[in-house]
């Protein structure tokens, strides 16, 4: 039986049972991925991330994945920024900056001179599509027109006010019949540029507080609607959150704060 650290933070939050929870265990070396699906499912939250040090010549300093209680997930934006928030608080980091090796390529986290952390994410692509039955099923109020995300096989929904997006109740069954990861719902917002909200069954989440992955899309799409690369924006869940979001190419920057909840040990035998 061995003891490994366990961390929870809340991020994209600027108080306590806020944001998104996302648990993180620092390891010197891989567990067996059968394993580290087991942690993540006996957490209970929207993904566990666990990542390794890179060797010293490496370009990035840590290898990082992230699994729901279901999957590994290609991208995760708030248990990348809690993982860093960890890296500096609790490992005893002294750079400004951490850069991460995933399934998504080189990912950068640096702290912002507000506190803020800042994350350095790809820009994802998408494609327009007749929304899938299984969404029109779910969601009556869904438009005939979607957008595809292949990179991580979301699908993104433009409604017309913050008011239809915070109305939404979907069937999730109808949703997981859907066959991909999840649904992106998003409209212009009252007080900020844009709000979202993000339903994952087919990932095992019903509804993911925060999720700064799905900004890698909604950024993009709303700096070329409202023609401007600098936007503020919220996730309009129940816990919700507040990001700040940059357009830079092909990469795009998502900002938001963490709140540490909980840290103590697991015991496992592996």
């Amino acid at each position: 039986m061995s003891t490994l650290p366990l961390y929870q933070v809340d991020a994209f939050a600027s108080r306590p049972f806020t944001g998104n929870p996302a648990a993180v265990m620092p390891l010197e070396h891989w567990l067996d991925d059968a394993l580290m699906q087991s942690v993540a499912l006996e957490n209970n939250l929207s993904e566990t991330a666990f990542f390794v040090p890179e060797p010293a010549a490496a370009e990035d300093d840590f290898h990082i994945r992230w699994f729901t209680p279901g999957i590994e997930v290609p991208l995760c934006g708030h248990a990348t920024l809690a993982s860093a928030w960890v890296i500096f608080n609790k490992l005893g980091w002294e750079k400004e900056q951490v850069r991460f090796r995933s399934k998504s390529g080189s990912l950068g986290v640096r702290k912002l001179e507000d506190g803020w952390l800042e994350l350095d994410f790809p820009k994802l692509t998408f494609e327009a599509k007749d929304t899938p039955k299984a969404i029109l099923d779910g969601m009556p109020e869904a438009p005939a027109d979607a957008f595809y995300i292949a990179s991580d096989t979301n699908y993104m929904l433009v409604l017309r006010s913050e008011s239809e997006v915070r109305a939404l109740t979907p069937d999730m069954r109808a949703l997981k019949t859907l066959g991909s990861l999840g649904v992106i719902v998003t409209a212009p917002g009252d007080n900020c540029d844009f709000v979202s909200r993000y339903f994952a069954p087919g990932g095992g989440i019903d509804e993911d507080p925060v999720t700064g992955s799905i900004h890698s899309i909604l950024t993009p799409y709303w700096a070329d609607r409202l023609d401007k690369s600098r936007l503020v924006a919220r996730q309009v869940s129940a816990r919700g959150g507040e990001l700040r979001c940059e357009l830079h190419g092909d990469r795009v920057h998502i900002a938001g704060q963490a709140v540490p909840y909980m840290e103590g040990q697991v015991s496992i035998a592996y």
